[in-house]
Protein backbone atom coordinates (compact mmCIF):
# COMPACT_ATOMS: atom_id res chain seq x y z
CA UNK A 1 0.00 0.00 0.00
CA UNK A 2 2.72 2.20 0.35
CA UNK A 3 4.27 1.40 -2.64
CA UNK A 4 1.17 2.52 -4.57
CA UNK A 5 1.13 6.19 -2.49
CA UNK A 6 4.58 6.48 -3.04
CA UNK A 7 4.37 5.96 -6.92
CA UNK A 8 0.94 7.65 -7.55
CA UNK A 9 2.69 10.74 -5.48
CA UNK A 10 5.90 10.29 -7.95
CA UNK A 11 3.49 10.42 -10.81
CA UNK A 12 1.56 13.28 -9.45
CA UNK A 13 4.89 15.54 -8.65
CA UNK A 14 5.98 14.44 -12.12
CA UNK A 15 2.95 15.47 -13.87
CA UNK A 16 2.91 19.19 -11.89
CA UNK A 17 6.59 19.56 -12.41
CA UNK A 18 5.79 19.15 -16.62
CA UNK A 19 3.04 21.47 -16.55
CA UNK A 20 4.98 24.03 -14.87
CA UNK A 21 8.22 23.55 -17.28
CA UNK A 22 5.59 23.63 -20.07
CA UNK A 23 4.23 26.92 -18.73
CA UNK A 24 7.56 28.30 -18.69
CA UNK A 25 8.93 27.33 -21.92
CA UNK A 26 5.81 28.47 -23.92
CA UNK A 27 6.29 31.58 -25.07
CA UNK A 28 2.36 32.95 -25.74
CA UNK A 29 1.92 36.80 -25.80
CA UNK A 30 -1.54 37.95 -25.47
CA UNK A 31 -1.36 40.84 -27.88
CA UNK A 32 -0.28 38.84 -31.26
CA UNK A 33 -0.74 40.95 -34.43
CA UNK A 34 -2.16 37.77 -35.95
CA UNK A 35 -4.36 37.31 -33.16
CA UNK A 36 -5.69 40.39 -33.41
CA UNK A 37 -6.44 41.21 -37.18
CA UNK A 38 -9.14 39.43 -38.83
CA UNK A 39 -9.50 36.01 -40.12
CA UNK A 40 -9.29 35.03 -44.01
CA UNK A 41 -13.68 35.16 -43.48
CA UNK A 42 -13.44 38.89 -42.65
CA UNK A 43 -14.97 38.43 -38.95
CA UNK A 44 -13.60 39.93 -36.12
CA UNK A 45 -11.59 37.68 -33.64
CA UNK A 46 -12.62 39.86 -30.73
CA UNK A 47 -16.24 40.06 -31.74
CA UNK A 48 -19.16 37.26 -30.29
CA UNK A 49 -19.09 34.62 -32.61
CA UNK A 50 -22.41 34.28 -32.74
CA UNK A 51 -23.83 37.42 -34.26
CA UNK A 52 -22.97 36.05 -38.13
CA UNK A 53 -25.47 33.45 -37.74
CA UNK A 54 -27.51 32.84 -41.35
CA UNK A 55 -30.52 31.12 -39.94
CA UNK A 56 -31.31 30.31 -43.60
CA UNK A 57 -27.95 28.10 -44.45
CA UNK A 58 -28.67 26.46 -40.55
CA UNK A 59 -32.16 25.58 -42.43
CA UNK A 60 -30.56 24.60 -45.67
CA UNK A 61 -28.08 22.09 -43.79
CA UNK A 62 -30.79 20.59 -41.87
CA UNK A 63 -32.62 19.52 -45.38
CA UNK A 64 -29.36 18.44 -46.66
CA UNK A 65 -29.20 16.20 -43.29
CA UNK A 66 -32.91 14.97 -43.74
CA UNK A 67 -32.25 13.79 -47.25
CA UNK A 68 -28.90 11.82 -46.69
CA UNK A 69 -30.37 9.90 -44.58
CA UNK A 70 -33.13 9.09 -46.35
CA UNK A 71 -30.80 8.35 -49.41
CA UNK A 72 -29.27 5.97 -46.21
CA UNK A 73 -32.72 4.45 -45.90
CA UNK A 74 -33.17 3.77 -49.50
CA UNK A 75 -30.17 1.82 -50.06
CA UNK A 76 -31.15 -1.20 -48.78
CA UNK A 77 -34.77 -1.24 -50.89
CA UNK A 78 -32.57 -2.69 -53.66
CA UNK A 79 -31.02 -5.30 -52.35
CA UNK A 80 -34.00 -6.64 -50.36
CA UNK A 81 -36.08 -6.99 -53.65
CA UNK A 82 -35.11 -10.72 -54.13
CA UNK A 83 -35.63 -11.64 -50.53
CA UNK A 84 -39.14 -10.47 -50.08
CA UNK A 85 -42.86 -10.85 -51.88
CA UNK A 86 -42.53 -8.52 -54.53
CA UNK A 87 -45.79 -7.09 -54.43
CA UNK A 88 -45.23 -6.07 -50.98
CA UNK A 89 -41.70 -5.02 -51.54
CA UNK A 90 -43.53 -2.77 -53.96
CA UNK A 91 -46.19 -1.17 -51.84
CA UNK A 92 -43.56 -0.57 -48.86
CA UNK A 93 -41.26 0.78 -51.25
CA UNK A 94 -43.68 3.17 -53.27
CA UNK A 95 -45.20 4.12 -49.91
CA UNK A 96 -41.39 5.27 -49.01
CA UNK A 97 -40.47 7.03 -51.58
CA UNK A 98 -43.71 8.69 -52.33
CA UNK A 99 -43.89 9.94 -48.39
CA UNK A 100 -39.98 10.83 -49.41
CA UNK A 101 -41.97 13.21 -52.43
CA UNK A 102 -44.43 14.58 -50.71
CA UNK A 103 -42.34 16.10 -47.77
CA UNK A 104 -40.01 17.50 -51.03
CA UNK A 105 -42.73 19.13 -52.62
CA UNK A 106 -43.82 20.34 -49.06
CA UNK A 107 -40.12 22.22 -48.74
CA UNK A 108 -40.49 23.46 -52.12
CA UNK A 109 -44.02 24.65 -51.14
CA UNK A 110 -42.61 26.77 -48.37
CA UNK A 111 -40.08 27.98 -50.48
CA UNK A 112 -37.42 26.64 -48.35
CA UNK A 113 -34.96 24.91 -51.41
CA UNK A 114 -34.38 28.25 -52.47
CA UNK A 115 -31.21 30.12 -52.28
CA UNK A 116 -32.67 33.28 -51.79
CA UNK A 117 -35.85 35.14 -50.49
Amino acid sequence: MKILLMISLFFFMLSNLLMIISMILSKKSFMDREKCSPFECGFDPKSLPRIPFSLHFFLITVIFLIFDVEIALIFPIVPTFLMTNINSWFIMSSFFIIMLLIGLYHEWNQKMLNWTY
